[in-house]
């Protein structure tokens, strides 16, 4: 997570609006459309708190820390970025380049340039960042931990999960060291440590890590703090990708009354609650139970956050998502409509969550078979996962797999098989040999060859997929 001057989200101290997973629906034999649900398997950026700094703040730079909460808040982070700027910039005239308050002014400019996607912008900030942080504080320093947690979430959101563990690692030693063994703030690496382990499909690595951070909040915090709901929130997501539904469910539903009851029921992060438990609905066919929680959560976002908001069109895209599943087409495309231009004109036409927005819509039309329509959606869903996250990074695989699905359904086979063959590429490098999603891109390979008849081709990939 980012933390991010006493901005309080998903956890106490949480940075900025919430990152969302985005989840493969089965590429055969519809579409594979990345559908955004906020199950928290991808964890806040924790932004560093500046506390009760000694720096003597003048009342113009305090208002323009006031205005980039808001800001952030409403997700509208262009304007955020040019104050964050400012800020910046004063505090390395005033205070000095080596100051730890300049340190997170770095973090945080980092941290907005993360939520517009702009990770090659965020990165230089990051390592500033820390090597400042290192430098006046030390290198067992908390808020070094946190800068350390920082970048490995940008590496992890890369794809890039060599370079992201050894520094959540490091992180959670020093949280261990320094703040103890049962620290909340311990428990926010355990987490996060979880999270990457989840993301590369190691479930058995991340669950005794999502169990002791939820055993550090229940002690520390209480049954019915809200960051408790957050840790069963993120093992129910871990049951829930697994298949166990009847492990998850209850989970749940603990975090949900939890946010009910401490944040209010029309609070903004109850909402994520709402759309955890819908989406573990829709992913087991109970779409009636699943309408009402989206309805309710969009009702919400539209009412706290307003109606441009990026997390109100997250709302939306789950609920045209749930639509298009039921074959109710007609209703499913002005929402995914509204949800794309609100993600074009918050967070820009590039990026990383606008092109799940284009995926979406893409993958509407090619349940349609409009295929003229989903084309160009997913051409340029890929361009932008491309140049924002790398052509080896998973989310451009299942960028990949969306354009190559579609041209298998048209028996365009020969246009199908290079994407199916590098899409499986970037997986097995990416993810590793053993991961869902590899078995996913195997099982499309063989697929396709099954279409063909080259069923000597195909054979090995199902058993493979199958053993997987």
């Amino acid at each position: 997570m980012i933390r991010k001057n006493g901005q309080s989200r998903r956890s106490a101290s949480s940075f900025g609006t919430c990152l969302l997973i985005v989840t493969c629906l089965p590429a055969l034999p519809m579409p594979a459309v990345r559908a955004e649900s906020e199950i928290p398997n991808r964890p806040n950026l924790v932004a560093q708190a500046r506390g009760e700094s000694s720096s003597p703040y003048p009342a113009e730079v305090k208002k323009w820390q006031r205005q980039v909460k808001s800001l952030q808040q409403q997700g509208k982070y262009l304007e955020a970025v040019r104050i964050q700027e400012k800020e910046l910039a004063w505090s390395e005239q005033h205070l000095g380049p080596d100051h730890p308050d300049t340190a997170k002014s770095l973090n945080n400019l980092a941290a907005l340039r993360y939520s517009q996607g702009a990770y090659a912008k965020a990165e230089p900030l990051f390592l500033r960042a820390l090597a400042t942080t290192e430098k006046a504080l030390g290198p067992d320093h908390p808020d070094t931990a946190t800068s350390l947690n920082n970048l490995a979430e940008l590496y992890r959101s890369q794809g890039a999960y060599a370079k992201a563990e050894p520094l959540s690692l490091r992180a959670l030693a020093m949280k261990e060291k320094a703040l103890g063994p049962d620290h909340p703030d311990t428990a926010t690496s355990l987490n996060n440590l979880a999270v990457l382990y989840m993301s590369q499909g190691a479930y058995a690595k991340a669950e005794p890590f999502f169990l002791r951070a939820l055993a550090i909040r229940e002690k520390e915090l209480g049954p019915d703090h809200p960051d408790t709901a957050t840790c069963l929130s993120n093992l129910a997501a871990l049951y829930n990708s697994q298949g166990a539904y009847a492990r998850a469910v209850p989970l749940y539903l603990r975090a949900l009354a939890i946010k009910e009851k401490a944040l209010g029921p029309d609070h903004p992060d109850t909402t994520n609650s709402l759309n955890n438990l819908a989406f573990l609905y829709y992913d087991q066919g109970a779409y009636a139970k699943a309408e009402p929680l989206y309805l309710r959560a969009l009702a919400i976002r539209e009412k706290a956050l307003g109606p441009d908001h990026p997390d109100t069109a997250t709302s939306l895209s789950n609920l045209a998502m749930l639509y298009r599943r039921q074959g109710a087409y007609a209703k499913a495309e002005p929402l995914s409509l509204r949800a794309l231009a609100i993600k074009e004109k918050a967070l820009g036409p590039d990026h990383p969550d606008t092109a799940t927005s284009l995926n979406n819509l893409a993958g509407l039309y090619d349940s349609q078979g409009a295929y003229a329509k989903a084309v160009p959606l997913y051409l340029r869903a890929l361009a932008i996962t491309e140049k924002a996250l790398g052509p080896d990074h998973p989310d451009t695989a299942n960028s990949l797999s969306n354009l190559e699905g579609l041209y298998r359904r048209q028996g365009a086979y020969a246009k199908a098989v290079p994407l199916y063959l590098r899409a499986l590429a970037i997986r097995e490098k990416a993810l590793g040999p053993d991961h869902p999603d590899t078995a996913n891109s195997l099982n499309n390979l063989a697929e396709l060859y099954n279409s063909q008849g080259a069923y000597a081709k195909a054979e090995p990939l199902y058993l493979r997929a199958l053993a997987i």
